[in-house]
């Protein structure tokens, strides 16, 4: 995670794959508003969801008991920044880390606070 933090530093990126990575977070946010955790999970990186399945032997019901906060509501006030494969969106009520697979962003952190001169620090992410 510290490496992709510095990473993020970087060459900004052209609108549509912002576009695409607030998609993709915007997608996650609803899915952990609605409590629908399987479908929060589908959105994960997928060694951040093994690393949450193996907390709780269920993607689901790890991500559950994270408590993650979410965006409320509204979520226009969404910024990306993509750099290369990477993302950092930030939300009125979280900051998530995103890497392209494919054609597709996928969550590698989320649940993210800034710590001065540290990594975010963040509730759910990769092993």
């Amino acid at each position: 995670m510290a490496g992709f933090i510095l990473a993020v530093g970087g060459c900004g990126a052209p609108g549509p794959r912002q576009a695409d990575a607030l998609s993709a977070a915007r997608n996650f946010q609803t899915a952990l508003r609605e409590s629908g955790f399987g479908r929060a999970c589908a959105l994960l990186a997928p060694e951040t969801r093994q690393e949450v399945a193996s907390d709780a032997d269920d993607c689901a019901k790890g991500l559950a008991q994270e408590h993650l906060p979410f965006a409320s509501g509204d979520t226009a006030d969404a910024v990306a920044e993509v750099y290369g494969r990477q993302a950092m969106v930030r939300l009125s009520g979280d900051t998530l880390f995103l890497s392209q697979f494919k054609a597709r962003w996928k969550v590698v952190a989320a649940g993210c606070t800034p710590r001065p001169d540290l990594p975010f620090d963040c509730k759910v992410k990769g092993g």
